[in-house]
């Protein structure tokens, strides 16, 4: 068997943690995740590898392919070889995850020579990071606004797009990244949960276009939970970011800045320990190279 196809997918930012609410909000940053899938003809044995991070489990991109397989009633025909390239560092609240779920399931389906759905290919990554336990509410905010770019505002728990909005042109992110690794799995979710009034109110404020005051507040209040240094995203606020707060559940920062402004919020994130990522914002969908 020689069906082989690549496919990349871009990365995503917070705008509103689902853990406490079930609904969330995140958009798409040009960051990426490039997935390479080899069929063979050893059905069960899945044999995948991450480029960029060698040492980290590739659990999560084997279930994509296993599911994509399944979807098809292929399982017992084929297995595959799969090889990942990123940008996104991981396990640091940057989508890593769902990046690599929406690249892989992607590449799987164009490898089967076979067409699905968007929101379906989509599906499939989220149901494999609940197979891979990497995930608590199966990031399907950070899926959607990985997959298709610009704003995406969604139910979690219905598996449903709220609103989609397009990015504004004007703006970079900073990602301040610290050197710590945080899995989500590891979460406290009944403690996070408890923030359910607090969070609804970022969530609203996203509804109703008002997304950098969204991810602002968010961050605060998921850091605030997660004792993560808020200091950090007010600093970034200080220096001119029009929005800073946690990604994900962290420990990432990121801050959405005028392009005349990066300079001086790169500065203010230097002061901390970590590495700063630069990124654009992204409207463009995951596709096959």
């Amino acid at each position: 068997m020689t069906g082989k196809a690549v496919a990349i997918a871009h990365g995503a930012a917070t705008i509103v943690n689902a853990i406490a609410l079930g609904k969330g909000a995140a958009f798409g940053v040009d960051l990426w995740t490039r997935a390479e899938v080899k069929l063979t003809d050893e059905p069960d044995v899945l044999r995948a590898e991450i480029v960029s991070d060698p040492k980290e489990s590739t659990l999560l991109i084997e279930k994509t392919v296993a599911r994509v397989l399944k979807r098809f009633g292929l399982e017992k025909s084929f297995g595959a070889k799969i090889k990942t390239l990123s940008n996104i560092p991981i396990a640091r609240g940057l989508k890593s995850s769902s990046v690599a779920a929406n690249a892989t399931a992607l590449a799987t389906t164009a490898a089967l020579s076979k067409t699905l759905d968007d929101l379906e290919i989509v599906k499939l990554g989220v149901d494999a990071a609940f197979d891979a336990k990497v995930t608590v509410t199966g990031a399907f905010d950070d899926a959607c606004a990985s997959y298709f770019g610009g704003i995406v505002i969604t139910d979690n728990s219905k598996r449903e797009i709220i609103k989609q909005f397009p990015l504004p042109k004007d703006l970079t992110v900073l990602f301040h990244v610290p050197p710590q690794k945080v899995y989500t799995a590891d979460s406290n979710v009944n403690r996070l949960k408890t923030l359910k009034p607090l969070v609804e109110v970022a969530f609203e404020k996203a509804l109703e276009g008002k997304v950098w005051e969204a991810l602002t507040l968010n961050g605060l209040i998921y850091s605030s939970a997660s004792s993560f240094n808020t200091k950090i995203a007010v600093d970034a606020l200080a220096a001119g970011a029009v929005a800073a707060g946690l990604c994900g559940k962290g420990p990432a920062v990121s801050a959405v800045v005028p392009n005349d402004k990066v300079n001086e919020v790169k500065a203010a994130l230097q002061k901390y320990e970590g590495e700063i990522l630069r990124a654009q914002l992204n409207c463009e969908k995951a596709k096959v190279l």
